[in-house]
């Protein structure tokens, strides 16, 4: 075997997003199976590990649009069984787009979008936060920043919570200003968002840390951003994909993946390869019409995935597990 050969061979063995001249591996689908359906309208989900238990989020409504959404918080320990851990409601308010995360101190923290409707037009907004112990106790839902505010994501970092503010409803363009806080309560201003050719067109953001300390962002509808600490200066690519609850997850192996509702014919929940500067999608969830906003983590050697779909009639929760390349 020539030395070149052997070279060839070892990099076509790394984890890279390239193939080398070949099709890269793509994921497989081990199992999706509907874990709720019992709301009119169940949707915006996210999924976390804790305490040995599977945990999933999403909000309740009569529809998509401009309804009185209540959060519902479901537990399973083994991903097939699941029941009611907690409601979260306040009256008059419309609670959606829940996130779990895990605070320093051991608690889960549900950051979600509260909105106030007059009749039935949009009035005004602004994040709520609540804490829990175990996932079936919950705080009430306190108000955060101002009003018109939305913050969509919380990632933590050596004891810092890192999220992304899309400020504007109903107006186009939005603008994301990225904020930190050290118990969630109290939010301090980082930076703001300015995308190429001075477009201020940012939405759902999540956030990821690398092990260097690289921040990753993956921006409704089209943007993937980059930066170093203090983390007020990004680099931005525009993809070529427009994304609906975009998240995303990096592997134990280093690579990215993130998922999104794919728009084009049809409305699909999609899996996709993602470096600093591209997105590709490679797997198709069962999923159409109103869906996506998926939960994602890596488990027992297996990517984990909620989302919501009403591909089968009703607007639904799913849960599937992925086999990675």
């Amino acid at each position: 075997m020539n030395r070149l050969f052997k070279v060839l061979l070892v990099i076509c063995s790394q984890p890279l997003l390239f193939d080398c001249g070949l099709r890269a591996a793509s994921p497989q689908i081990v199992s999706v199976r509907k874990i709720w359906d019992h709301g009119r309208h169940n949707a915006f989900t996210d999924l976390i590990r804790f305490q040995d238990c599977w945990w999933v989020t999403f909000r309740e409504a009569e529809k998509h649009g401009k309804s009185n959404g209540k959060v519902r918080v479901i537990v399973s320990e083994d991903g097939s069984a699941w029941r009611s851990a907690a409601l979260l409601e306040q009256s008059g308010v419309d609670l959606r787009d829940p996130k779990l995360s895990i605070m320093p101190d051991g608690r889960l923290m549900l950051i979600m979008g509260g909105s106030v409707y007059d009749a039935s037009k949009y009035g005004t907004r602004s994040p709520r936060v609540s804490f829990s112990k175990d996932g079936r106790q919950w705080t009430d839902p306190t108000k955060l920043l101002a009003e018109d505010h939305w913050l969509w994501r919380v990632t933590w970092h050596q004891g810092q919570a890192w999220s992304v503010s899309k400020l504007g409803e109903g107006s186009d363009p939005r603008r994301g200003l990225l904020y930190r806080s050290l118990n969630g309560l109290d939010w301090e201003w980082v930076t703001e968002f300015r995308l190429p050719n001075n477009t201020w067109n940012a939405s759902e953001t999540t956030l990821r840390f690398m092990p260097d300390g690289e921040l990753i962002a993956l921006t409704r509808p089209h943007w993937i951003g980059t930066s170093k600490s203090p983390y007020k200066e990004w680099s931005w690519t525009k993809i070529n994909e427009n994304l609906g609850g975009p998240n995303f997850i990096r592997l134990p192996n280093g690579q990215l993946w993130a998922s999104a509702r794919r728009y084009g014919d049809k409305r699909v929940t999609v899996l996709a390869r993602m470096d600093r500067d591209r997105y590709e999608p490679v797997l198709t969830l069962p999923s159409g019409g109103d869906n996506s906003y998926p939960g994602m983590v890596w488990y027992d050697d297996l990517l984990w995935m909620s989302y919501y779909s009403s591909h089968e009639g009703k607007t639904s929760i799913y849960l599937a597990q992925i086999k990675m390349p």
